[in-house]
């Protein structure tokens, strides 16, 4: 206790400072201390001792859309920089969707709703295992990550990818999808909502993201040293959060292109791609994660479980 408590006190400016530069006019994070120091100072003590004996040590961190993954993963990362004096990565499987040319190229090839970013098979696969085995390597010297513009739906160019000069302790890969497990070929031929039925009547897309992560995501996640897996209480929910975050990101884009940026119809449709996956995660990723981090209706961190303390 003593040693959380001097934790606190040494991240604590840093953190709210974060915090806050998140909220907007009309939202406000309520309980931010009680989450720092109840919840994610505990989370970074856990981290920090299992990095001490594998380095780089990769945390994924899993959630469904707007459960506050970018905002859990930049205060975890800022309290083991401050207080564990660790150096720290962190990225999200979002930066790794295929280009817009890229995803216009598989919709002709394989199905029209893989032009939509989001589901497996819609990253580049191919640059996220490069990303991993270049970390682990031994000669490591540096290297450039892509960063992708939600506001434009395309990948930033290169000028303005992230540059890594020096080895992480650890390295934070968080998105919606990481650790996901594929549904049974027997549950594919039911459509779970109305974008299904009417895009995918023949359920092409659906096992196209499905053999999706049973080949290439099952390899890539086996490379994660641990999982931490943000669970809201249901789909809905999920949907009014995002609705929020989209939100966000227009008053964040006031002076720009807003012809990328989703209204509430286009995010509620976005989101019916993401549904049979995180419905499942909601079932499978309690059995398997390291730490189950349960959020309740009002967007806060209820109770934290872990497998193996």
């Amino acid at each position: 206790m003593h040693q959380a408590n001097l934790c606190f006190s040494k991240v604590k400016k840093d953190c709210i400072k974060f915090i806050k530069s998140q909220e907007t006019s009309t939202e406000k994070f309520k309980g931010k201390e009680k989450m720092i120091k109840s919840f994610l100072i505990p989370i970074c003590f856990w981290i920090a001792k299992k990095a001490k004996n594998k380095k780089p040590y990769f945390v994924g961190l899993a959630g469904g859309q707007g459960t506050g993954k970018t905002t859990i993963s930049s205060i975890i990362k800022i309290i083991l920089i401050k207080y564990f004096k660790l150096k720290v990565f962190k990225i999200s499987v979002d930066d790794f969707y295929k280009t817009r040319k890229d995803r216009s190229l598989l919709s002709k090839r394989v199905h029209p709703m893989l032009l939509t970013r989001g589901v497996p098979g819609t990253h580049d696969i191919n640059l996220m295992l490069n990303f991993f085995k270049k970390m682990k390597s031994k000669k490591f010297k540096s290297l450039k990550v892509p960063s992708f513009n939600k506001a434009v739906d395309d990948r930033s160019i290169k000028k303005n990818w992230q540059s890594i000069k020096e080895k992480p302790d650890v390295i934070i890969f968080e998105g919606w999808c990481v650790g996901a497990k594929p549904v049974s070929n027997k549950s594919l031929k039911r459509s779970i909502n109305s974008m299904e039925k009417v895009k995918d009547s023949k359920f092409v897309w659906r096992k196209y993201v499905n053999q999706q992560l049973k080949s290439k995501y099952k390899n890539l996640y086996s490379q994660l040293n641990c999982l931490i897996y943000l669970k809201a209480k249901n789909f809905s929910l999920l949907q009014k959060w995002r609705l929020k975050q989209e939100h966000k990101l227009r008053l964040k884009n006031k002076k720009r292109d807003k012809n990328k940026i989703m209204n509430k119809e286009d995010v509620l449709n976005f989101m019916q791609t993401y549904q049979r996956i995180t419905e499942n995660m909601f079932k499978t990723m309690p059995k398997f994660a390291s730490i189950v981090m349960h959020l309740n209706s009002n967007h806060q961190i209820k109770s934290t479980v872990y497998k193996n303390k």
